[in-house]
């Protein structure tokens, strides 16, 4: 990958329904070579597919982020307790006071407060701080 296929990577992850004439026009090449740049980065399994994401406030249910705290020695430790939970998307080992960032997509308020109570319950489970998401405006993960 050099820097036209990550330049190009980066129009279409600013808006991957751009037209390719308005891609090659920003990156300085010709559309058959960002038609072609495409191709390969697709075929390649770098680029893997385009979502739509909607925003929060369009999505069913209700996402959240669990600050955790843990007394075991390794945050690997504890995390077999978020493996059962399906609602779980990302769990992430953070500095701070707090160990871990869990990232969560409930289908209701209901079941998002019977997560947070089943990783309350648990023994390592120290702390537990809840951040539910109201809103968003930037998402770049794909």
């Amino acid at each position: 990958m050099d820097k036209f296929d990550q330049l190009i990577i980066n129009a279409l992850r600013a808006n991957a329904r751009q037209s390719i004439s308005h891609i090659a026009e920003t990156v300085s090449l010709s559309r058959s070579a960002v038609t072609e740049r495409i191709k390969k980065l697709e075929q390649s399994g770098i680029i893997r597919g385009y979502q739509v994401l909607l925003s929060e406030s369009q999505k069913e249910g209700v996402s959240a982020y669990f600050e955790i705290q843990h007394e075991r020695a390794n945050c690997a430790d504890v995390v077999h307790v978020f493996h059962v939970i399906p609602e779980v998307i990302t769990c992430q080992g953070i500095t701070g006071e707090m160990d871990l960032l869990v990232y969560v997509n409930a289908a209701s308020m209901k079941r998002l407060h019977e997560i947070r109570e089943y990783i309350d319950a648990q023994a390592d489970i120290v702390k537990i701080k809840t951040h539910v998401v109201m809103s968003e405006w930037i998402n770049n993960q794909a």
